[in-house]
């Protein structure tokens, strides 16, 4: 399993062939760093698409900048958000509301669960774009 540690996240391929990028904790998400993490993820990918899990619950901000790089289109086939607690989830609710993702995206609290969505057939993933269970 290939991995790559940057400065504010871990980045990772699963054996199951699912994406995994791990914010570190207190982790201030900026554009700069949101732009690095999109990009590699792309290079991970190298061509191909991943179901991307995304381990969010420790970061301690999230800027408008950050947003705006998150919704462009990427190597993800598909985003699980995973977070802890009603204010993670009231973050993704707000952030798709305003701009809706590029691909079929949910929130998570339960890593088990945000697995067993990303690897399901496409067909049972549900609409595009900002879908929350």
């Amino acid at each position: 399993m290939a991995q790559a540690d940057h400065d504010d996240y871990t980045i990772h391929l699963e054996p199951d062939n699912v994406l995994s990028l791990a914010w570190d904790p207190g982790v201030r998400i900026e554009a700069g760093n949101a732009r690095a993490a999109v990009n590699a993820v792309n290079e991970f990918a190298d061509g191909s698409r991943y179901p991307l899990l995304v381990k969010m619950a420790n970061a301690s901000h999230l800027s408008r900048s950050a947003r705006d790089v998150f919704v462009e289109p990427c190597a993800a086939s598909r985003i699980a958000l995973l977070g802890e607690n009603a204010v993670d989830r009231i973050l993704v609710d707000y952030q798709l509301a305003a701009q809706p993702a590029p691909c079929p995206t949910r929130f998570f609290t339960s890593e088990a669960e945000a697995r067993a969505w990303l690897v399901e057939p496409e067909t049972e993933a549900g609409p595009p774009g900002g879908s929350l269970p």
